[in-house]
């Protein structure tokens, strides 16, 4: 039973809603900024359950006897096609109800917040293929190791950019600190994109059968850890110590900032190991929500 709620979680996409969800919530404590409503926050839940599901769904038209995700997808296609229905109807209505109580709002928005949620959308859109192959062949996720760079952009907009475009719809309230915001945003994208390079791992034997020229294709798996992974995790660090200091951070919070890294480290480290799917999608993964706790816990203590 444990063994079917974990699958249904992680194989599901439902664990991926739920990062969206602390990175945000992580974001908004850091930036001292007002929560969204809870409206978005379900359909921020949601929107990337759905996006996911889709996207794999579309490659998973027939079993793999080597790809246990791929098979959970196979056995449940009908429950999938149905709770797809069910969960983007419900994304619509947040949607609907957003736009509905915050009409003028959206109406007043400045230009440059407009701009922002265009290169969202579409670098959204161009994540998967998710447009019509008729309209456009080209795939965001298929452009070798521009991939995880792209996959860590996303993320990083997703968690501090959209936000802030709700907060000035919502309230009306705008964040002016842009050093700040900025070393956040890099922060998110470097942290994101190095997790994107080790879940990359995962795919290499595919990746090259299709000569998708990604890190660990490219460099082999060892190279990619001593002198991809690692370099960039100890940059972020270096990095985090130099901002902290000259903002005045106090232990406590550069302790809880500099765990996730650490542990990043180690797991970059161990990947050297051949690990199934479900390691990839808990452990990997579960990074993010580490870092997402561990920056929400920091902030605790700033006075």
């Amino acid at each position: 039973m444990g063994s079917k709620i974990i699958r249904f979680i992680f194989f599901g996409n439902y664990f991926v809603g739920i990062l969206a969800v602390a990175l945000t919530i992580e974001a908004t404590q850091q930036l001292r900024l007002p929560y969204n409503s809870i409206n978005y926050y379900l359909l921020l839940f949601l929107a990337p359950t759905v996006y996911y599901t889709y996207a794999y769904n579309k490659v998973s038209v027939k079993p793999s006897s080597t790809n246990p995700r791929n098979q959970w997808y196979y056995k449940h296609k009908k429950f999938i096609n149905v709770s797809q229905i069910v969960l983007f109807s419900l994304c619509m209505v947040l949607a609907i109800n957003l736009l509905y109580h915050n009409f003028t709002n959206f109406l007043k928005l400045p230009l440059a917040y407009w701009a922002a949620i265009a290169v969202i959308v579409a670098a959204g859109a161009l994540y998967y293929g998710l447009l019509p192959k008729s309209f456009l062949r080209f795939n965001l996720r298929n452009t070798g190791w521009l991939k995880a760079f792209v996959i860590g952009f996303v993320w990083a907009c997703c968690v501090n950019v959209l936000p802030l475009i709700m907060l000035k719809i919502e309230t009306g309230v705008g964040y002016h600190d842009s050093v700040f915001w900025t070393w956040l945003f890099i922060k998110n994208w470097m942290f994101c994109t190095v997790n994107a390079i080790i879940f990359d791992i995962k795919d290499y034997p595919s990746d090259a059968n299709r000569h998708l020229r990604t890190f660990v294709v490219r460099y082999g798996l060892r190279r990619t850890i001593f002198n991809v992974l690692i370099p960039l995790l100890v940059i972020g660090l270096l990095s985090l110590g130099v901002f902290a200091y000259f903002k005045g951070f106090g232990f406590p919070q550069v302790f809880c900032n500099v765990l996730p890294f650490i542990l990043t480290i180690y797991v970059a480290y161990s990947m050297h190991k051949r690990k199934n799917i479900l390691y990839y999608l808990m452990v990997i993964d579960g990074l993010i929500l580490f870092k997402a706790i561990c920056g929400i816990i920091g902030m605790q203590f700033v006075k």
